[in-house]
């Protein structure tokens, strides 16, 4: 008899931040799937099993997760944020789609999480107040041309920009390039945000205008907004300033 798969977002990081219904679904769980640092967040109980795994072993983690619920056990993929978003959601599916057909009868539910750019943004104040995209940095799944390109269209078309994934001892000038292509593009006040593991103890917030945007002060952890040239920042006496973008991006000059 077949088992159950859920895919569960445990949020940025802070345990507060974990919605109950992903709580529920992985206390309910079997077998715990996930990427290592993510995995350990999870407190095991007695009937409970972990399985860690390396960042970059998604379609091996979700295939072995998917072979142990074929065989009747209840089992939770765990992600960092959002499993939907840049995560096991979508590797899990394309495992189930080039896997074998009894892996299609599995009942797969996703558990939604809060992810990074919603932390990052509700800390500052509301810089996806107007339309906004969230991007990979990443090039492992895509090549750097693609990812350039989408950077000039979504610049040209006004939309304010969450980076994931922005930069890697493997790769590390790629979020430099990135804020070059920009400055091409976007006045050189427009403000970014750098937003390092929101809500955990070694959280960290910086707030420049893309002219002059240090990549270095970002890895992994970080999740970068880039504004729209309608983001406006709000300095605060003795207060962190708000970024916001307006709700009526577009009419200002009308």
């Amino acid at each position: 008899m077949s088992g159950r798969l859920v895919v569960v977002g445990l949020g940025p990081g802070n345990p507060d931040q974990i919605t109950p219904e992903a709580r529920g679904a992985v206390g309910e769980a079997t077998d715990l799937f996930g990427y290592g640092p993510y995995v350990e967040r999870v407190e095991l109980g007695a009937h409970q099993t972990r399985y860690a795994s390396d960042n970059r072993e998604e379609i091996s983690r979700a295939s072995a997760a998917l072979e142990m619920a074929a065989s009747g056990r209840h089992v939770a993929v765990v992600s960092g944020g959002d499993a939907g978003v840049f995560a096991m959601a979508a590797a899990v599916c394309e495992a189930i789609e080039h896997g074998p057909q009894a892996w299609r009868g599995i009942d797969v539910s996703v558990v939604p999480g809060v992810t990074a750019m919603l932390a990052v943004a509700a800390r500052i104040g509301a810089p996806l107040g107007h339309d906004f995209c969230a991007m990979s940095l990443s090039d492992n799944l895509k090549p750097w041309d693609v990812i350039e390109a989408r950077l000039r269209a979504v610049a040209t078309a006004g939309f304010v920009i969450a980076l994931y994934n922005p930069i890697s001892r493997g790769r590390p000038w790629q979020l430099g390039n990135a804020f070059e292509i920009l400055r091409e593009i976007l006045p050189a006040t427009t403000p970014v945000v750098f937003g390092r593991a929101v809500g955990r103890p070694d959280e960290r917030i910086a707030v420049m205008p893309v002219g002059e945007a240090d990549a270095t002060l970002a890895d992994m952890a970080t999740c970068v907004i880039i504004g729209s040239a309608e983001t406006r920042i709000i300095e605060r006496d003795g207060l962190p300033p708000l970024v916001y973008s307006p709700r009526s991006a577009g009419m200002l000059s009308r």
